[in-house]
C-alpha cells in the first residue's frame, strides 16, 4: 500500500506538539548529546543564522552566543513555548511554520539544523535543501548535526513508531543517513559536503559547489 506523505507528516508535527513536555527529558539522560552540544562549539557558525526545526531551544542559546541574530523555525507551537522562555537573547526571532512549505524572505550566512535531516523523507530530500539553498548567503555555510547509522542500535531510534508517556502512539520518518552516501546524494544536488562521525552522530558541513559560468 502506497504511503500518504502528506498524512505522515502532518502525524510527524503531531507526535512533536504532544511530546513538547517530554522532549527535554533524552537530554538530561544522554551524556554523550550534552557533549555533542559542546562540540558544535567548533562549527562554523557565525552571522545571521538561521536555525530550522529548533525545538525546544536546547542549540538555540549556544547559536545565539555566536551569532549576530538567530532565526528559530518550528512546526510546533509547543516546542517554541519552550524554546522562547529559555532563550533569553534580545536578537533571538522565533516563527512557526511547516518546514517542508516554508520558504526564506532573506537570506543567512548560516543556516543550523540538529536531529532534522533524519525527519525529512528521500523523496523530498532535493526539496528540502533547495530551501536549504534560497535562503543561505553568498559564501555562507550549512551546519548540521543527527543520529547516525550507529544510532539503529537503539531500537526508539531506529523504529518510525514513537510512543508517549500516555501510551499514544504516532508514526514518523525516520532516515539513518550513511555518511559516504549523504556526501553522495548531496553532490547529485549541487552541493560540496564534508561528512562525519562523532560516536553515534553524524555532524556536516555543506555549501554550493560554484557553478561555471560559460
Amino acid at each position: 500500500m502506497a504511503i500518504d506523505e502528506d498524512a505522515l507528516l502532518a502525524e510527524q508535527v503531531a507526535y512533536y506538539r504532544a511530546r513538547a513536555p517530554e522532549y527535554d527529558r533524552v537530554y538530561a539522560e544522554r551524556e554523550d548529546l550534552r557533549e555533542l552540544r559542546r562540540a558544535a562549539d567548533d562549527l562554523p557558525i557565525t552571522g545571521d543564522v538561521l536555525e530550522l526545526a529548533c525545538g525546544t531551544g536546547q542549540c538555540t542559546g549556544a547559536l545565539a552566543a555566536r551569532a549576530r541574530s538567530v532565526t528559530a523555525v518550528d512546526a510546533s507551537p509547543e516546542v517554541l513555548g519552550i524554546a522562547r522562555a529559555r532563550t533569553a537573547a534580545p536578537d533571538v526571532r522565533f516563527e512557526q511554520a511547516d518546514l517542508f512549505r516554508w520558504r526564506p524572505s532573506r537570506r543567512y550566512d548560516t543556516v543550523f539544523f540538529a536531529f532534522w535531516l533524519s525527519h525529512v523523507p528521500p523523496s523530498r530530500l532535493g526539496d528540502f535543501w533547495n530551501t536549504v539553498a534560497a535562503a543561505l548567503a553568498p559564501g555562507g555555510k550549512v551546519v548540521f548535526i543527527d543520529e547516525g547509522p550507529a544510532s539503529a542500535a537503539r531500537e526508539e531510534v531506529a523504529s518510525d513508531i514513537r510512543r508517549l508517556d500516555d501510551g499514544s502512539e504516532y508514526r514518523i520518518v525516520k532516515v539513518l543517513h550513511d555518511p559516504d552516501q549523504l556526501n553522495g546524494e548531496l553532490a547529485e544536488l549541487g552541493w560540496s559536503a564534508d561528512i562525519r562521525t562523532q560516536g553515534e552522530f553524524i555532524v556536516g558541513i555543506a555549501e554550493p559547489r560554484p557553478t561555471t559560468v560559460r
